[in-house]
């Protein structure tokens, strides 16, 4: 009962997500000159790697996966690849190394947006893009995100997770 519990609860929050992304990608590029900061880059980077981990490891596979989907993502499009690509590795290499030190690491950047309304919800939706990227947001990713609300002090239901 409890996986079809799981699989329910997957498939109704995948369904929603769908329909959301568009209207969040709009909103998110409407909203792109606000986006630019520091503090934005680190907190994505931050929930990126955070849902890379979300089920305990770091896929080599899964890493590649959203390192490219951070290259071609049009809001992150305007920080250096490079840049990204080094903080994102860097969040992935801390927790595979030493997961629970690596994680609070995680945790502080994604909390740099505390306070800035409009790049702690940007980062949540881009976290929940990245989860549900392969059309799989499993328990472990909607776990991470949660956590990722709480530290920004966000609400995970105005997200519809």
């Amino acid at each position: 009962m409890a996986f079809l519990n799981r699989f329910l609860y997957n498939a109704g929050t995948i369904s929603k997500l769908i329909e959301t992304a568009p209207k969040w990608r709009e909103q998110l590029l409407a909203k792109r000159n606000d986006l630019r900061g520091g503090t934005f880059r680190d907190s994505t980077m931050g929930i990126c790697a955070l849902v890379a981990a979300a089920d305990g490891s770091i896929d080599p596979a899964e890493r590649t996966r959203i390192a490219q989907l951070i290259g071609a993502d049009p809001i992150l499009r305007q920080f250096p690849i490079d840049e990204l690509r080094i903080l994102f590795e860097d969040n992935c290499n801390r927790i595979a190394m030493d997961p629970a030190f690596g994680r609070a690491y995680v945790m502080q950047q994604i909390a740099k947006a505390t306070g800035k309304p409009t790049e702690a919800r940007a980062v949540i939706q881009i976290g929940i893009m990245i989860g549900n990227a392969d059309g799989n947001f499993d328990q472990h990713e909607v776990s991470a995100v949660r956590e990722a609300c709480q530290a920004l002090h966000l609400d995970p239901e105005e997200f519809g997770i």
